[in-house]
């Protein structure tokens, strides 16, 4: 009828009712925080006045073409940039990279300094030895209070610098020749400082390396897998550190080129699996859409779905956090579904839940031994006509009812959000591919913050088009519900290119002296950008950044404080609140 709620918005409405009427799994929170409650009814009585969200502002340019030079801007990849108090002088940099390495002040956008990627700032002049795909790393490796700069790139070299941009003592290293795509940094033994981990492109088995925060190759790496699992090359910026097993040390999650995933304890050893599929570790249980195949061990390739369909994680990312606030961690994977039968057709983007024992997630109120299948096909997997799209899971509670949400961007242009009961609610998937436009676009890994403090989150992607496009790429604000609220023109490129847009998923932070954060942005051909987000004063972060935090680690941030502080500490768990 006229006038009144859809569908999804009486669901919604629903939800809060019953959150004020004590239903929520976690009512104490209401009880711990009566502003908390208030805000919730008043946001009840507005919905219910006019069944429509509280107004999110518009994003402002604020400045653009950071780091380029006078006449063009260096190819930006999928690097999500850092922001921090590099100098300890109360205001923050942006750090970025897309071949060469800068900071740049955060309030202008000006440069301050920049490096060759696999050099330091000792050597004017140097060539950088490739471009940089994983996001950038800024943390206290040593803990010692100071921040060091961790990057990776291509020919293989992992660099870690002091906050001034010289190299630290023992690095860079050169695990491989082959490019680096991934990169993390975590406490992998309990001992307070941080390991590097980087995952290389290659076509090997041996795709890991663990390096002591000083530069030492940590013993038991690189894991040459043998008959511990399968692996193969990493392709994105996949792995993921994190404590599975409740010992205070983090593990290391390493999804690749196969349909395995692998994951070790500190010192290499693989990890046992749920004693269901028999004696195995995680990276010899392959995954399959059918969770009886699964447990099998193996299919046929036949032609029949359920012996054919299975998931490979070359590109897909792991992300581990407690999806359902009991304790407990979930690991999430996403990855490229395909008939094995033969020529491996791609088929949709699959979306996985495993308990820490490598078992498909299932609770009382929850069960992902079924998976979504056939989410969408992709508009095309060839790089010669569109930069590639790469699924990182993020997860983040959109509709403030204590449960996180897992959300992704994929092959079919879309933009998905998956409810715990394993469906898309509202209008969501958004697709951010408009056939009548002619040319393709796909999205980056989304960030997630609630902007105007309503309890409801948005979800916040940029784009890039199809060579040949002459198109630019957006910014794009999405309600919790799916709905587009608003869609802001990237900047036009510096330089001739046919194309444009933003590979990197963008970074959320706080670049001035106002309350307000600000949105920074990697793009593929204007630079570094940032836009001003009006009215987010009061903003709550949920996932701020690529792979969730500058650890780079596929786990939520410990506080979305970070994204206004500009620094996160060694420990990952507290912060230093440098900047107002």
């Amino acid at each position: 009828m006229e006038g009144q709620p859809d569908g999804a918005m009486r669901n919604r409405l629903d939800r809060n009712r019953r959150w004020l009427a004590g239903g929520s799994r976690h009512p104490e929170r209401l009880a711990m925080n009566p502003a908390a409650a208030v805000r919730s009814a008043l946001l009840l009585g507005g919905m219910l006045a006019s069944a429509a969200f509280a107004t999110v502002a518009a994003p402002v340019l604020k400045w653009q073409h950071g780091g380029c030079y006078s006449s063009w801007c260096e190819t930006g990849w999928y690097s999500s940039p850092a922001v921090a108090d590099l100098d300890g002088d109360g205001t923050p940099e942006v750090v970025a990279s897309a071949y060469s390495i800068v900071v740049l002040d955060g309030a202008t956008g000006a440069l301050a300094w920049r490096l060759a990627s696999g050099h330091d700032r000792s050597e004017p002049g140097a060539q950088s030895v490739g471009r940089t795909w994983p996001g950038i790393v800024v943390a206290d490796l040593d803990g010692d209070g100071a921040l060091e700069i961790v990057t990776a790139h291509g020919g293989g070299w992992v660099s870690v610098y002091d906050a001034a941009g010289y190299f630290e003592p023992g690095w860079p290293q050169r695990p491989v020749q082959n490019e680096l795509r991934a990169l993390a940094v975590g406490d992998l033994d309990g001992d307070g400082t941080l390991e590097v981990v980087v995952g290389a492109a290659r076509g090997n088995a041996t795709n890991t390396w663990v390096y002591e925060h000083d530069g030492r190759l940590r013993p038991g790496w690189p894991q040459v897998v043998g008959s511990g699992g399968y692996a193969w090359g990493i392709y994105n910026d996949t792995l993921a550190l994190a404590d599975l097993d409740g010992d205070g040390a983090r593990e290391v999650i390493s999804p690749s080129d196969v349909h395995y995933i692998c994951a070790y304890d500190a010192h290499g050893n693989h990890l046992p699996a749920d004693p269901i599929y028999g004696a195995r570790n995680w990276g010899q249980v392959g995954v399959w859409e059918s969770y009886a195949v699964e447990q099998r061990g193996w299919g046929q390739c036949n032609g029949v779905r359920a012996e054919s369909y299975r998931t490979n994680f070359a590109d897909g990312p792991a992300t581990v956090a407690d999806l359902d606030g009991d304790g407990v961690p979930e690991v999430v994977a996403t990855g490229r579904t395909y008939d094995c039968t033969g020529g491996e057709t791609t088929k949709y983007t699959g979306v996985y839940v495993f308990q820490p024992d490598r078992g498909r997630w299932v609770t009382a109120r929850h069960d992902w031994r079924t998976v979504p299948v056939d989410l969408g096909l992709p508009l095309s997997l060839d790089y010669n006509q569109i930069e590639s799209a790469h699924y990182d899971p993020v997860v983040a509670d959109l509709d403030g009812d204590g449960e996180l949400e897992i959300l992704f961007s994929d092959f079919s242009g879309r933009v998905h959000a998956f409810w715990l009961d394993g469906t898309e609610h509202g209008s969501w998937p958004y697709s951010v591919y408009r056939p009548a436009q002619g040319y393709y676009r796909f999205a980056s890994e989304p960030v997630v913050v609630d902007l105007d403090g309503d309890g409801q989150a948005e979800v916040l992607v940029t784009t890039w088009t199809q060579k040949g496009s002459n198109a630019n790429g957006s910014l794009l604000v999405l309600a919790s519900t799916g709905a587009l609220l608003h869609e802001v023109a990237l900047p036009n490129a510096r330089g001739s290119v046919d194309w444009n847009g933003a590979l990197a998923t963008p970074t959320l932070a706080n670049l001035d002296a106002d309350a307000d954060l600000e949105i920074v942005i990697q793009t593929a051909f204007s630079g570094v950008v940032a836009y001003d987000l009006p009215g987010s004063a009061n903003a709550r972060v949920l996932w701020g950044t690529g792979r969730g935090s500058y650890a780079r680690a596929g786990t939520p941030a410990a506080s979305g404080r970070i994204f206004r502080d500009g620094f996160e500490s060694g420990t990952l768990a507290a912060w230093s609140h440098r900047t107002p």
